[in-house]
């Protein structure tokens, strides 16, 4: 199921790539400038490259001030001027395709996780039906299987598969591949498959051992779920999780509950927006505060995923008053001794700190809620 922690890291994630969109637009619109003092070689003119030459130094000279906030005169030449706009233009126009695809991917992303846990659930019947055809093998007890019926039969899965995805019907060869060379030698398939008078205990321990060690083990399975799902490894252990508790629900009436991924997912997708937002769009104000605070270092040559993890937590402590702020910082040192340099955790633990400090004397960070004080 998920928590505001994997929520968090879907988040950073999206921002660390979109922050790498970003400074790639920059070198497109710098490109932008240089080209269009390239010499036009359909031309009939003589070009003056000298001429071009100094006008690109110029402009990107001019760009560059601009883009870092610095005030500087306009040119007299208007190529000089039109060339900046049109850089200015395209890395305005590039920014925003991105910011608007990696904010609708986040949603995209956490919902893959119920398809993948639906797949994982169907590729159990597969394997059955498979089973069930190989004339080789007395597989009975696979088709006595409670867990095997319960789930065949589940509407909510056949409902909620048809709207996500996560059936096998149209991969069935790769299904039968699998079967025979991940299932089929499996030891622990063969002693099930031997079982005279199966208990129902037996039968879901077999379950409990596909699912865990050939489906979401070290096979091929496993691998192709890799290249399915960009972000496989964090979300294996949710579906893992998820999957256990499908087959801990099994009633004695024979039947499932589907796992929700989320109890309330409007206030998920509520932080989801409100986070990756904020954070993408941090004022200018609060990147030079952080700059203000990071000593020797200068704030471009941090590790980027530094920078987004201060980004993420100044944002979250701004805009959520009912999360406290020693949650937040909590969370995003556990984000960066997970996903950043060894020595990153302990830095981004003394920033945050400070300027935790700082924002709540100054009265910029308010939290209220149960087991809060409002700080007015």
């Amino acid at each position: 199921m998920l928590n505001r922690r994997t929520l968090r890291i879907k988040i950073m994630q999206n921002l660390f790539a979109y922050e790498q969109c970003r400074e790639a637009n920059y070198l497109l619109a710098h490109d932008t400038i240089d080209a269009f003092f390239q010499p036009d070689l359909n031309s009939m003119k003589i070009q003056d490259k000298d001429l071009l030459k100094g006008q690109r130094t110029v402009a990107l000279k001019m760009f560059e001030k601009k883009f870092k906030g610095e005030e500087v005169k306009e040119s007299p030449d208007p190529r000089i001027t039109k060339s900046i706009e049109d850089a200015f233009a395209l890395h305005a126009k590039l920014n925003k395709k991105d910011f608007t695809y990696f904010r609708k991917n986040i949603v995209l992303e956490v919902d893959k996780i119920n398809t993948m846990y639906y797949a994982s659930l169907n590729l159990v019947v597969a394997f059955e039906s498979v089973a069930a055809h190989d004339k080789r093998l007395a597989t009975a007890v696979f088709g006595a299987n409670p867990l095997v019926k319960a789930l065949r039969d589940n509407t909510d899965l056949r409902k909620e598969t048809l709207r996500k995805g996560g059936s096998w019907d149209q991969q069935m060869d790769l299904v039968r591949s699998w079967f025979r060379d991940c299932v089929k030698p499996d030891k622990a398939f063969i002693e099930y498959l031997g079982l005279k008078n199966p208990s129902k205990d037996d039968h879901v321990d077999w379950i409990k051992h596909l699912i865990r060690k050939i489906i979401l083990g070290k096979t091929a399975i496993n691998a192709h779920f890799e290249e399915t799902d960009l972000w496989w490894a964090e979300d294996h252990e949710i579906i893992r999780s998820m999957t256990d508790k499908t087959i801990k629900s099994l009633s004695d009436r024979n039947e499932v509950e589907i796992q929700k991924l989320s109890l309330n997912w409007d206030d998920d997708k509520d932080f989801i927006e409100r986070l990756f937002v904020s954070a993408a769009q941090l004022e200018p104000a609060y990147h030079q505060l952080i700059a203000n605070h990071t000593r020797n270092w200068e704030v471009d040559r941090l590790p980027l995923t530094d920078r987004v993890i201060l980004h993420m937590a100044l944002s979250e402590m701004l805009s959520f008053p009912n999360i406290p702020v020693k949650v937040t910082i909590n969370e995003y040192i556990e984000l960066a001794k997970e996903y950043s340099t060894p020595k990153s955790r302990q830095f981004i633990n003394g920033i945050l700190d400070v300027l935790s400090k700082e924002l709540v004397s100054s009265g910029k960070i308010k939290k209220s809620g149960r087991g809060l004080i409002d700080n007015k």
